[in-house]
């Protein structure tokens, strides 16, 4: 048996995270998609596209009356049937006329019907700019980053990471597209990321029994707030060009449902990293003066929460806040006044995910603080150490 599980309170908490353990691996298992989940939206969404690389540029004035110029653009396919051929778009006239530059890498896509088969040059349309490059440089640099930084911890960290990115590729995405319950799939996903990255980048230990027991019920708190006040302001679903789509494609996902899976997947980033932080502080407490009991340590450990709920709720804000600043700009532009702003559903989802959010943080700190001193009162001196390290041996 593990030395932390010395005391009957200790046994009791492994116990619950056990039963939460069996209990999501049977949500994973009822809710898993499997051939359910091969519903597909509408191909104009999934076309293929090519890379190719800019080669010339070239500009002439646009037709009518328009002032702007209008430019011929040389792309060479590096991708796909046509590889090595050159096909020219034309951009302006009020279409698609991103920035190009001779060089820029970019995304196209062949032109549908008998327009595409004639000629000798392959036809094809600007999809995008081709970003993948820049991005897994810059994904490299945050691992090694991290790995220099965290060592093991930070290559654990890493892999829960990677764990978690499958755990909503191949369950929590595929299962809403097959008809589950979007706000059940978000939380048996969520518990099931919660599961795998504290005990990878934490170790089996009373910190993270903590921590997993506060995000669980801090959790719950949130799901219980999102489904009250999702329905008591009425929010649909229906306000955004992705809900359309959906609509469109007629694949039968809730979107009052997405949005609240929505706000249960992005309550959790934050409620890890406050109990994580609150356990871990609560066990530096205790070890830093062991004579100290429940009550000191609940005190002083909530002291420390009340500083990091500050500074997270801020963060939490401010993400909400940073996702939504367009739609801000065209509310402002409008000289639309703030409160028939946040009535406007697009905007008011926001509002209702931030605070719901923010409430199930702050229900986090006193949560795990309580379970976490609970625990580190009755863990022998000998053994602090060991206990704010996290890792069993």
């Amino acid at each position: 048996m593990a030395w932390f599980l010395e005391s009957t309170v200790a046994r009791l908490f492994a116990a619950t995270v056990l039963v939460l353990g069996v209990g999501t691996l049977v949500g994973l298992v009822v809710l898993w998609p499997g051939d359910r989940g091969e519903a597909r939206l509408g191909q104009g969404l999934a076309a293929s596209s090519e890379r190719g690389e800019v080669d010339r540029i070239e500009t002439f004035p646009c037709s009518g009356f328009q002032t702007d110029e209008c430019r011929r653009v040389e792309v060479r396919l590096l991708s796909g049937p046509d590889e090595g051929a050159t096909s020219t778009l034309e951009l302006g006239a009020g279409g698609l006329n991103p920035e190009l530059s001779l060089g820029d890498q970019v995304r196209l896509t062949k032109d549908a019907g008998p327009a595409a088969e004639t000629g000798d040059a392959p036809r094809y349309s600007l999809s995008d700019f081709e970003r993948r490059s820049p991005m897994l440089w810059l994904l490299i640099a945050f691992a090694l980053l991290v790995v220099l930084f965290g060592r093991l911890r930070g290559a654990l960290s890493l892999l829960g990471l990677a764990l978690s990115l499958l755990i909503v590729l191949l369950f929590i995405v595929p299962a809403i597209l097959a008809g589950s319950s979007p706000l059940a799939v978000a939380l048996i996903g969520s518990f099931a990321v919660m599961l795998v990255t504290i005990p990878l980048a934490h170790g089996i230990g009373p910190k993270s029994l903590a921590a997993i027991l506060g995000t669980a019920a801090s959790l719950v708190l949130t799901v219980l707030l999102a489904l009250l006040f999702t329905n008591v302001a009425h929010l649909t679903g229906l306000s955004s060009e992705e809900a359309t789509v959906l609509q469109v494609n007629e694949i039968g996902v809730s979107l009052q449902g997405l949005v609240l899976a929505g706000m249960v997947i992005g309550a959790l980033g934050v409620l890890d990293d406050m109990t994580i932080s609150q356990a871990s502080a609560v066990m530096a407490l205790r070890a830093a003066n062991p004579a100290q009991r429940f009550g000191e340590i609940y005190s002083r450990g909530l002291e420390v929460g009340r500083d990091h709920v500050t500074a997270t709720v801020n963060t939490l804000v401010l993400a909400y806040v940073g996702a939504a600043l367009p739609i801000l700009l065209i509310f402002s532009s409008g000289e639309i006044g703030f409160l028939d702003a946040a009535n406007v559903e697009v905007v008011a989802k926001e509002i209702v995910a931030t605070l719901v959010g923010s409430i199930g943080l702050i229900a986090a700190a006193p949560l795990t603080t309580a379970l976490a001193a609970t625990l580190s009162a009755r863990i022998p001196d000998h053994q602090l150490e060991r206990a704010g390290d996290g890792h069993s041996h």
